[in-house]
């Protein structure tokens, strides 16, 4: 069951990371925020994190698509708040 609170953290941690990752100019600081998620989501609720990434097994693992499944993940936990 995904409750409320864990939507709501997710959703904190995931929108503050990506408004640092969409204005940083530097790579190392992208790359951390890319392993903070990484090792956020690797903890997170499994029911949650297949809701957001709809079944796809590298969401926000992914560095080529990182930034667009950064927006994915904040705009379905938006919804679901």
């Amino acid at each position: 069951m995904i409750t409320k609170d864990s939507v709501e953290t997710a959703y904190s941690f995931l929108h503050q990371k990506r408004n640092v990752y969409i204005h940083s100019t530097l790579d190392w600081q992208m790359d951390d925020i890319e392993l903070a998620i990484g090792s956020y989501v690797d903890d997170m609720s499994q029911e949650l994190y297949e809701v957001i990434s709809d079944g796809r097994v590298d969401f926000l693992r992914d560095h080529k698509r990182f930034r667009e499944d950064m927006t994915q993940a904040v705009d379905k936990l938006e919804e679901m708040l």
